[in-house]
């Protein structure tokens, strides 16, 4: 679901961000915004919750489905609005429901406007995280933009200088 539907110019680059609670999609989010602001672009933000599981108990289902729907309002509305002070325009909201990544490719095929995609990668010893092992592994070549891996380590001072 598109929440806040945006037309964009044919020549507008739109950042895409993958949102969490992670550290690490803050930095993404800011280098999209600041890239976006500097480039006369958009954000697009994509909030993915997981399926409910026990698909067999109906009105339960639909209950949890209901409450991470709002859980994912909520986390989307917060990070929205630092995006609209970064930028000055409010971002465009997608909420779906799947994996993360089967929807981040099926989104980035569907929305043409999409033009880059911004992953943070993680600052902890455990990897860069699964979005980015996956789109800079196998997946890769399903993405049809660019990628750009803002580092999990940098302030919001060093972000701010290379975008």
């Amino acid at each position: 679901m598109t929440v806040n539907e945006q037309p964009g110019r044919a020549d507008e680059r739109v950042f895409l961000v993958v949102v969490d609670e992670s550290p690490e999609m803050r930095n993404a989010l800011r280098y999209a915004c600041r890239r976006a602001k500097r480039t006369g672009g958009r954000v697009a933000m994509l909030y993915v919750m997981d399926p409910p599981e026990g698909q067999h108990w109906g009105a339960v289902v639909d209950l949890m489905r209901e409450e991470a729907r709002q859980q994912a309002e909520d986390v989307v509305a917060r990070h929205a609005d630092a995006a609209a002070t970064l930028t000055g325009q409010p971002p465009t909201i997608h909420i779906r429901e799947g994996k993360s990544r089967d929807e981040l490719i099926k989104l980035i095929a569907e929305d043409r406007s999409i033009s880059v995609l911004v992953l943070g990668s993680s600052s902890t010893g455990e990897g860069p995280g699964p979005l980015v092992t996956a789109f800079t592994g196998k997946l890769g070549s399903q993405l049809r933009i660019p990628l750009t891996i803002v580092p999990g380590a940098l302030n919001e001072s060093e972000i701010d200088a290379i975008s």
